[in-house]
């Protein structure tokens, strides 16, 4: 936990999405505290003549751009750490990426315990678990 979906303007290029997804799982780590073991990065590559911005495509504005939507339990973090958190992404991003849109989005997406989980268990239901076995 939690799951990262980033989808990006441009061709698929696969050391791309491996850099991109080490770099976007060690800032997740580093300031949203979640452990890397249980987090996912799904990345997706859309053409950037059919990613729009004001109107205009991404190609002719000759932009590149990122949406990321980051889905972590409800009240497991501060709105600091989710502020620091956008700010770093788009740092990132705008390292790897170069010529970005400012119009790229980072999402923080805080779900309640009881409505999402993974393995077949929901974070409410490990969060009870874990106080019974203390």
């Amino acid at each position: 936990m939690p799951i990262l979906k980033l989808q990006l303007s441009g061709a698929a290029d696969a050391p791309l999405s491996a850099a991109l997804a080490a770099t976007l799982s060690r800032l997740t780590a580093d300031l949203l505290h979640k452990a890397p073991e249980l987090t996912s990065v799904a990345i997706s590559h859309i053409d950037p003549a059919h990613w729009f911005v004001g109107g205009a495509s991404l190609q002719a504005q000759q932009k590149t751009s990122f949406f990321l939507d980051i889905l972590v339990t409800d009240e497991t973090n501060t709105a600091a750490e989710k502020s620091a958190y956008v700010a770093a992404v788009f740092a990132a991003m705008q390292a790897t990426l170069g010529e970005l849109h400012e119009v790229s989005y980072v999402h923080v997406h805080d779900a309640r315990p009881a409505a999402w989980g993974y393995g077949g268990l929901t974070q409410q239901f490990r969060a009870v678990r874990r106080q019974l076995q203390q």
